[in-house]
C-alpha cells in the first residue's frame, strides 16, 4: 500500500539539534503547562463540521484512501485452475498447516516411498521424524550420478501459528525450536529411477528389527532389489560404517524387455513377493525365498493392449492383484490362473489410467486416476468376471467421480486408517485431499461456498510445482509427503 508523504514541518516543529534548548516564549511563567491532548485546534462549530477525524475534510481523506487502496481481485483463486500473471507467485497460508517443510535434492526424485519405523504408531508429538527412500532422475551425461537415496528427516517442527496465550504450551516439547535435519545415505544406480517401493519383511522373533527391502524400476528396464537395513541403522547408531558390499543389490531382475512404472510388494507374503509391469503390457511376479534367492515367473501375465501404468496387490487376498493401463482399462487377476489372463476387465476411462489405489480399510473399494484429470472410486463387488479383453470390457458406474483437476492424475492414495479420505496429485501442480463422507442433499449446492466447480468433498488444496507422487505416513496421522520436479514437501 502506498504511503502518504510526511506533512511539511512548520518552523515551530523543526527538530532541535544536539545541545540546543527550546526558547521560552514571552508568556512562559517558568512553571510549565501540561498539554491538553483533547484540546481542539479550532474554535468555531463551522470548523468542526468542515474537519474530519484527522483534521482534514472528509472528501479529501476519502479520495486519498481510494487512491492508495490496494487493488483486490474479489474472485477466489483456485490453484491448478486459475493462472498466475507474470511476476505473481503463490504463498501457503501457514495457519492451515500443522506441519510444512520443503526439501530440495541435487537431482529430482520423482518416485519415493516412506519407510515404516520403530518409533511407534499414531505419533502426534513434535518434532517429527520420517524415514524414506527415493530414486534420482539424473539424465544425459550425468546419468552415472544416479543413486538410491535413503533418508532420515528429523527435527520437523509444527507450524508456529502465533498462539502465545498459554505459556505452558511452550514447555510441552522442549525440542520444538530445533532446526530440521536431513541425513542421507546413497547407493549408486546405473540408470534413472522410474519408480521405487519399500517393503519390510517381518522378523523371525520380536527381538530383531524387520528387514527393509527396496525394489527400484530403472529406465533401462532392470529391477534392482536392495537390503537398506545397514543404511537405516547408520542414522541411529553413531560410528556405523556401510561397506560397499552392503550397497550391492540382492538381485538384478532382467525379465522385462522394455521399461516400466508399475511395481508393488505384496503386504501378505513375508518372504517378499513382487509385481512389475512394463510398457509392453506384460506383468511379471517375482517371489523371494528364505535363502535370499529371487525367482521371477518367466511367463508373464498378458491382457493389456498397451503399457501397464500401475499395479497393486489386494490388501486381503494374497493371490489377487489389479492393474491399470494406458488402454483405459483396470483388470483384476489371480496368480493361480494357468492361463495368465485377467479374471475381470473394466473400461474406466477413455484415456490412459495412470494410477490406482486399493483401500486398506474397505477392500472392495478401488480408486483410479486418469490422464484427462478425472479420478473415481469403484465398488469391486459390482464388477463382473468373464471379460478378459478390451473389446468385451464392462463399463460399470463409479461410486464417486470427480473432474476437478484439469490435468493428468499422477498419484492417488487412500488414507491408511480412514476409508473416506483420499490424497490426489495432478499435473496442474496441486495436491488435493478429499472426504468422500461428505454427502449432498437435494437442497445443497454442488459448489463450495458459491465457488463454481469446487465440490464440497474437496477438503484441501496444496500448491506444489510438478508434483508426481504422494504418500500418507502410516504412523503420523494426517501427514502427507510428496515429491515433484521442485523437490519434496
Amino acid at each position: 500500500m502506498a504511503k502518504r508523504p510526511a506533512e511539511e514541518l512548520s518552523g515551530e516543529d523543526i527538530a532541535l539539534k544536539a545541545g540546543q534548548r527550546p526558547i521560552a516564549t514571552e508568556d512562559d511563567d517558568g512553571v510549565g503547562q501540561f498539554e491538553d491532548e483533547f484540546e481542539d485546534e479550532f474554535e468555531s462549530e463551522d470548523d468542526i463540521i468542515e474537519a474530519g477525524v484527522d483534521g482534514r475534510p472528509d472528501e479529501e481523506r476519502e479520495l486519498e484512501e481510494k487512491r492508495d487502496a490496494m487493488e483486490v481481485d474479489p474472485r477466489t483463486f483456485i490453484p491448478g485452475r486459475d493462472k498466475l500473471a507474470e511476476g505473481e507467485s503463490l504463498s501457503p497460508d501457514t495457519s492451515t498447516y500443522e506441519l510444512l517443510h520443503n526439501l530440495t535434492t541435487t537431482w529430482p526424485c520423482l518416485s519415493f516411498d516412506i519407510v515404516h519405523d520403530q518409533l511407534g504408531d499414531n505419533r502426534k508429538a513434535y518434532p517429527a521424524t520420517v524415514y524414506a527412500v527415493a530414486g534420482t532422475q539424473a539424465e544425459g551425461r550425468r546419468a552415472s550420478q544416479n543413486e538410491l537415496m535413503i533418508m532420515k528427516l528429523s527435527g520437523l517442527n509444527r507450524m508456529d501459528k502465533g498462539n502465545d496465550d498459554d505459556d505452558s504450551d511452550d514447555n510441552d516439547d522442549e525440542d520444538e525450536n530445533t532446526e530440521p535435519i536431513l541425513e542421507t545415505k546413497s547407493i549408486p544406480l546405473p540408470s534413472t529411477t522410474n519408480r521405487i517401493r519399500a517393503y519390510q519383511c517381518p522378523p523371525q522373533n520380536s527381538a530383531k528389527t524387520p528387514t527393509t527391502l527396496t525394489a527400484t524400476m530403472l529406465e533401462n528396464s532392470d529391477i534392482l532389489i536392495h537390503n537398506v537395513n545397514p543404511h537405516l541403522s547408520s542414522f541411529d547408531t553413531p560410528g556405523t560404517i556401510v561397506t560397499p558390499q552392503q550397497s550391492k543389490p540382492l538381485a538384478t531382475l532382467k525379465m522385462h524387455r522394455t521399461e516400466g512404472y508399475a511395481i508393488d510388494w505384496s503386504p501378505l507374503v513375508s518372504e517378499g513377493k513382487l509385481l512389475t509391469g512394463d510398457n509392453d503390457g506384460k506383468i511379471f511376479v517375482t517371489v523371494g525365498s528364505e535363502g535370499g534367492k529371487w525367482t521371477p515367473d518367466n511367463r508373464p501375465f498378458t491382457g493389456h493392449q498397451s503399457s501397464v501404468e500401475d499395479i497393486q496387490w489386494s490388501p486381503n487376498e494374497r493371490n489377487v492383484f489389479t492393474s491399470a493401463s494406458s488402454d483405459g482399462t483396470v483388470k483384476v487377476w489371480d496368480v493361480r490362473s494357468k492361463s495368465h489372463k485377467p479374471a475381470v476387465s473394466v473400461k474406466v476411462s477413455q484415456t490412459d489410467v495412470n494410477v490406482i489405489s486399493w483401500s486398506r480399510q474397505t477392500s472392495h473399494l478401488l480408486a483410479s486416476g486418469a490422464d484427462d484429470g478425472q479420478w473415481a472410486v469403484w465398488d469391486l463387488r459390482q464388477w463382473k468376471s468373464g471379460a478378459d479383453d478390451n473389446a468385451s470390457a464392462s463399463e460399470p458406474k463409479a461410486v464417486a467421480s470427480f473432474n476437478f483437476h484439469k490435468e493428468q492424475i499422477t498419484s492417488i492414495e487412500w488414507h491408511p486408517t480412514d476409508d473416506s479420505i483420499i490424497a490426489v496429485a495432478a499435473g496442474d501442480n496441486t495436491l488435493t485431499l478429499w472426504d468422500l463422507a461428505v454427502e449432498l442433499d437435494d437442497e445443497e449446492s454442488r459448489d463450495t461456498a458459491g465457488v463454481q466447480g469446487v465440490p464440497p468433498q474437496l477438503l484441501f488444496v496444496h500448491y506444489m510445482e510438478m508434483v508426481k507422487e504422494c504418500h500418507w505416513h502410516p504412523q503420523i496421522p494426517g501427514c502427507v509427503m510428496a515429491t515433484g520436479g521442485g523437490g519434496f514437501g
